[in-house]
């Protein structure tokens, strides 16, 4: 419970074997509406999550059964499993975050190495790390710099970069704009 709320909840899950998100802990922020279970659970990743269904920016969750699909027969740990199952099965034409369906329908092994990152990097649950954001996302700062200083924040361009591979000899072949057209979409 949060604030000794029954009606507002933490959630969590392991990451499923054999999946990008293998290893990882992820946090669920659940609100209980006053007549569930007749309306769905409100749910959002508080962990960051690198997936199609799931927005980078907000932890969103787009899934049929927490819309329109819903039933009062679902449960809190049904719906959880449901989650869980969700990054084994992403659908990235319902996504909730265009760029990342993007990746994951045209470079699938950028799409695992990007998820993976996050699940054991950046963004991992329950661990502090001596590496800086950037450091753990295998980025240059002086890239990041270049990008922060013309407004757009740290975790934004962290996100954007690693979903270019904006890394190595990568970095060559991409434009300045084509970064900051990512930054602004």
């Amino acid at each position: 419970m949060v604030n000794e709320n029954p009606y507002h909840l933490i959630g969590s899950f392991d990451g499923p074997d054999e999946t990008p998100y293998q290893g990882g802990h992820f946090q669920v922020d659940i609100q209980v509406p006053d007549n569930y279970p007749f309306q769905p659970l409100k749910m959002k990743f508080i962990t960051r999550v690198y997936h199609p269904n799931i927005s980078s920016q907000t932890g969103l969750i787009c899934l049929d059964i927490l819309g329109k699909e819903w039933s009062p027969v679902l449960t809190l740990k049904s719906t959880l499993i449901s989650l869980q199952s969700l990054l084994c099965s992403p659908a990235p034409d319902d996504p909730q975050d265009a760029v990342v369906a993007k990746v994951y329908t045209t470079d699938r092994k950028k799409f695992e190495s990007t998820a993976r990152l996050w699940t054991q990097g950046i963004y991992k649950e329950g661990e502090s790390s001596n590496l800086s954001p950037v450091a753990a996302a295998g980025l240059g700062q002086e890239d990041v710099d270049k990008f922060t200083s013309m407004g757009f924040s740290e975790s934004q361009v962290i996100d954007v970069l690693s979903v270019l591979d904006y890394r190595g000899p990568n970095i060559q072949n991409l434009s300045d704009d084509a970064v900051v057209d990512q930054l602004i979409a």
